[in-house]
């Protein structure tokens, strides 16, 4: 006989826990068979009953469950169409019967009629399944899922076609009543995530969205959509001679002691916007459509996204959600994990703790991480691991244990079809469930039982119990009128040196005079990370700078309860945090304006080498590809650069970036930046203008962000250049454009999206001089206006500027044609005068510029503009004869220089390593200060990083070393240009 059920080979199936109460109801079950007027039917059952594998699996059910028991005595014959035919095709029948028999004018009674049979069959088929092992735990869930989505759209379509026919308002197509009904059904919890369980409630929230409904009085429409909702209720869950369908909850919609059974959608919004809790937002995870009219349904989740996903990371949300636990523990009697009686649910290590785990974390990251808003519990935890936010081995150990305890929870509650998640609380009956479960003892159950729960409940106890302690190192209060002198005792030993000053300062943030303070909440937060606080600033290499920088950090700051949370939450946060007050000023003051940058610390790869340009142009697209309007882009692509520059400024500060490293990660960022912003700049343009078939925009980078030499403080030398199409094009759109007026509009929106001040900041400020015939030209050049100026009307120092273009993004060919073009300019031979001009230049810039501190590692002489103006003139002298020699970065174009022989090899590694040393200092001052430094007055822990960033142990080393690095490029800049180009003006007529 060909039979799923017998042909198993899975292990495990039920043993008869009560094995009176098996032969009882095999005997019963003869009995049954032997009325059937089908005589293949009777044939086939007492076959099967007669085969050990499916006298194993009625014995089990009779044996353990009286509800099974029931289920298969009231319906012998459609038990006998699954055990022949499997649970899938069961499954089947029972949807389609279902809907067969509900034709669009069933009566109420026929609707709660055919619902609980069609239950009663599905219980029975999925407990066959499961017992048998033929259903794993997610086909299970699964099932039940599948079947309450279709009883609720049955009943939703009845009560519509009701509700309608008594005027209340009129369907959009009676034949489908629930499409562009604006009514919402919500499933919540283990329902809106396709896990519900054996005799599982379903939570659901009724709404209505009132501009998708036609009626003639809209007043009306909550009463109507409340009787609906009530109505459903009673569907579904009133007893009759049949049973009932599901027990319906509908305690999650917004304050359920003050609102009605069914709300509008806008009042469900406002709720949310204005009142909504940290518990609500967990609950929301699951929460998805599951009848009536779902466009609307998946609309409402659309706009709540806002809430339910913060867009800064939100520690807040722990300490809430786990006294949510603490308190379920409480009053359902959680306490210790134990064996009879234990809820493996809502105990320790039970099935609530694994679900928090994951929707915690959920709450915490998925603002900033879109991956991980996964309603299953098992989706959740997989993408925590691809996030990097869970270990492998804990996944492992959390889905392991709860497919273990959810198989219990589903054999406690076949036993008699009742809602419970508690083990037995004697011997006798947890015996009973180890042999339900297909267990030989007792106690090998136990050992599973016990293994699983203290994994989950030391993996729980990790993210939620096991907190580091904040306590301090002595006596810190600050409160009462007078200073406490043990805390003064306690802030000298700390090395502060004015521990009044301290302890004023610090009473004052608890008087909440500045607005992060104004709370209660966060004063309470600020007083217990107080210790570690203190502790942290007196590590720094001046305490008493460090706690002034943070005061005014913390002065800055429009609210503190988030920031507080997140450093309590995060301990190692308050040393970061300090060491940027008593290292970086500067630093410190962009923290202060953005604090919620650090959110992007706690991310699992901050510390690792920066990411390469493709992928940072891969992850903005997707952070772009969240947003909603043009608006968005521009704050979302604000937000993105300050997260990866500040982490590029904290790598630098910590000596995890070599200085060449920071310049092209920084410039690859505003490279991602740029390339992104562009379609987004274009498309909003065309909405209105429309597009120049043929045509496109480029941006070139001049300057640093050519050479992929950026600073923390650079602005962008940026130049536009277009392909007009064929000529005479002019733009397609509702206003057209001709060309260069399309692409000097579009350039100019562009450079308002990199410029512009929003909430979130600014992106870059923007120096167009270096374009074709700088200010006094047009803002975007056609690509032949380009290849013109500069092949008939550059400058020589415009020329200098060109070797440092780079073109960063715009359409392929027109790239390449840019690319083409400009090392088309560059190899040319050289005009007669260019060693003049450069030598001329370079005086010019002395006279205005020229310095003597070698803090100034631009001008001061021997610094990077002379070995800038030794790389541009070489290349421009040699580069008709040599074309590789070329290239917008210094450092490549010396090694290409001595590559070429057009420099020999010590001078190119001279100049190299002063390029290194001059950028690494600049990059940590432009990181720091404003402004040159005052030696005296230079911090020591900035001291200490700049002597390690030009890559010595001392600060006094280090200015030795420079300037012994700014004369020996002194010499060279006057081998190679300075004295070259004095010889050549006292000899005119002789080539240069």
């Amino acid at each position: 006989m060909q039979n799923v059920f017998l042909l198993s080979s899975k292990p495990r199936l039920p043993l008869a826990g009560d094995a009176e109460r098996a032969a009882a109801g095999m005997a019963d079950w003869t009995n049954k068979v032997n009325t059937l007027e089908d005589p293949p039917t009777q044939a086939f059952i007492e076959e099967f009953a007669a085969h050990p594998r499916g006298h194993a699996l009625l014995s089990g059910m009779f044996g353990n469950s009286p509800f099974l028991t029931q289920a298969l005595l009231k319906d012998v014959a459609f038990a006998a169409a699954l055990f022949k035919g499997g649970p899938e095709d069961a499954f089947s029948t029972v949807l389609r019967d279902m809907a067969t028999d509900l034709a669009e004018n069933a009566a109420r009674a026929d609707l709660m009629r055919v619902l609980r049979i069609g239950r009663r069959r599905t219980a029975l088929l999925v407990a066959a399944a499961d017992l048998a092992n033929l259903w794993s735990l997610g086909q299970v869930t699964a099932a039940l899922s599948a079947f309450a989505e279709a009883a609720l759209g049955h009943a939703v379509a009845h009560l519509l076609r009701e509700a309608a026919g008594n005027g209340a308002f009129a369907l959009t197509d009676q034949a489908d009543p629930a499409r562009g009904s604006g009514l919402i059904v919500l499933g919540m919890g283990k329902l809106g995530s396709r896990e519900l369980n054996y005799s599982s409630d379903i939570d659901l929230i009724v709404l209505y969205d009132g501009e998708r409904i036609t009626t003639d009085d809209p007043a009306a429409l909550q009463t109507a959509f409340v009787r609906l909702a009530r109505n459903l209720v009673q569907v579904l869950q009133e007893r009759t001679a049949d049973g009932y369908v599901f027990r319906t909850d509908l305690r999650l919609r917004p304050d359920p002691g003050a609102t009605p059974l069914a709300i509008s959608t806008i009042a469900a919004e406002t709720y949310y916007e204005s009142m909504g809790q940290n518990w609500e937002r967990a609950a929301m995870i699951k929460a998805r459509p599951v009848a009536g009219d779902m466009v609307a349904g998946k609309a409402f989740l659309k706009r709540l996204r806002p809430f339910l996903w913060r867009r800064h990371l939100d520690f807040a949300a722990i300490r809430d959600i786990h006294s949510i636990k603490r308190q379920i523990n409480a009053h359902r009697g959680g306490g210790t994990i134990a064996l009879a009686g234990h809820n493996v649910k809502l105990g320790r290590g039970g099935i609530r703790e694994i679900e928090f785990y994951a929707q915690t974390q959920q709450l915490i990251w998925g603002g900033r991480e879109p991956n991980l808003r996964r309603a299953a519990t098992g989706e959740a935890l997989d993408a925590l691991v691809d996030a990097g936010l869970v270990a492998d081995g804990t996944r492992d150990d959390l889905m392991a244990a709860y497919a273990f305890l959810r198989r219990v929870e589903h054999r406690l509650q076949m036993v008699n079809d009742e809602q419970t998640q508690k083990l037995p609380d004697t011997e006798n009956g947890v015996a009973g469930l180890a042999a339900f479960l297909g267990y030989d003892t007792p106690a090998a159950f136990a050992d599973d039982l016990l293994g699983h729960l203290r994994r989950v409940e030391q993996h729980y106890a990790k993210l939620f119990e096991e907190a580091p302690e904040l306590g301090g190192p002595g006596n810190l209060v600050f409160t009462g009128a007078d200073h406490d002198p043990d805390t003064l005792a306690t802030l000298d030993a700390l090395g502060f040196g004015n521990a009044e000053a301290v302890s004023t300062i610090v009473r004052a943030w608890h008087h909440g005079r500045y607005r992060a303070t104004r709370s209660q909440r966060a004063r309470e937060l600020l007083t217990e990370i107080m210790p570690a606080l203190l502790t942290a600033l007196s590590k720094t290499p001046n305490p008493d700078t460090a706690f002034v920088k943070f005061d005014e950090f913390l002065a800055g700051l429009p609210a503190g309860v988030q920031l507080f949370s997140l450093f309590q939450a995060n301990p190692g946060l308050l040393g970061l945090v300090a060491e940027i007050a008593g290292t970086a000023p500067r630093l410190a003051e962009h923290l202060g304006r953005n604090a919620l940058v650090l959110d992007a610390v706690l991310s699992p790869d901050f510390f690792d080498p920066p990411p390469a340009a493709d992928a940072l142009l891969a992850g903005l697209e997707r952070a772009l590809s969240q947003a909603a309007d043009f608006q968005d882009v521009l704050d979302i692509s604000r937000r993105w650069n300050n997260d990866h520059k500040f982490q590029v400024g904290v790598q630098m500060l910590r000596g995890l970036l070599a200085p060449d490293a920071s310049g092209q990660a920084l410039a690859d960022i505003a490279d991602a930046v740029l390339a992104a912003l562009l379609p987004a700049v274009s498309d909003e343009f065309a909405a209105a203008h429309g597009a120049i078939a043929g045509g496109g925009m480029a941006i070139v980078a001049m300057g640093n962000l050519g050479g992929r030499e950026l600073t923390m403080s650079s602005d962008l030398d940026l130049v536009f250049v277009y392909d007009a199409g064929p000529d005479g094009a002019e733009s397609d759109g509702e206003r057209p454009l001709m060309a260069s007026h399309y692409f000097a509009r579009l350039a100019q929106r562009y450079l308002n999206a990199v410029t512009a001040l929003t909430g979130e900041g600014r992106l870059y400020e923007v120096d167009m001089r270096l374009r074709p015939s700088g200010n006094a030209g047009p803002i975007a050049s056609s690509l032949d206006g380009f290849a013109t100026y500069y092949e008939n009307d550059a400058w020589t120092w415009e020329l200098m500027a060109l070797t440092r273009a780079r073109v960063v993004c715009g359409p392929p060919a027109l790239v390449t044609r840019i690319g083409e073009a400009v090392r088309a300019i560059l190899v040319r031979p050289p005009a007669e005068s260019l060693l003049s001009d450069v030598a001329d230049m370079r005086r010019r810039i002395e006279a205005e510029h020229g310095t003597e501190s070698i803090w100034n590692a631009k001008h001061v002489r021997g610094g990077l503009v002379d070995i800038e103006f030794i790389a541009q003139y070489l290349q421009l002298e040699h580069a008709a004869a040599k074309p590789d020699i070329l290239s917008a970065g210094t450092k490549d174009a010396l090694d290409r220089l001595a590559a070429a022989d057009v420099l020999d090899r010590d001078t190119a590694m001279l100049l190299s390593e002063a390029t290194g040393r001059w950028r690494a200092v600049q990059n940590m001052l432009r990181l720091t200060l404003d402004g040159q430094p005052d030696k005296d007055a230079v911090p020591d822990g900035l001291k200490a990083a700049l002597a390690r960033a030009g890559g010595v142990d001392d600060f006094t080393v280090l200015e030795a070393a420079l300037r012994e690095t700014a004369a020996r490029v002194g010499t060279v800049y006057k081998a190679l240009v300075g004295r070259p180009a004095e010889v050549a003006a006292a000899a005119p007529g002789v080539k240069d």
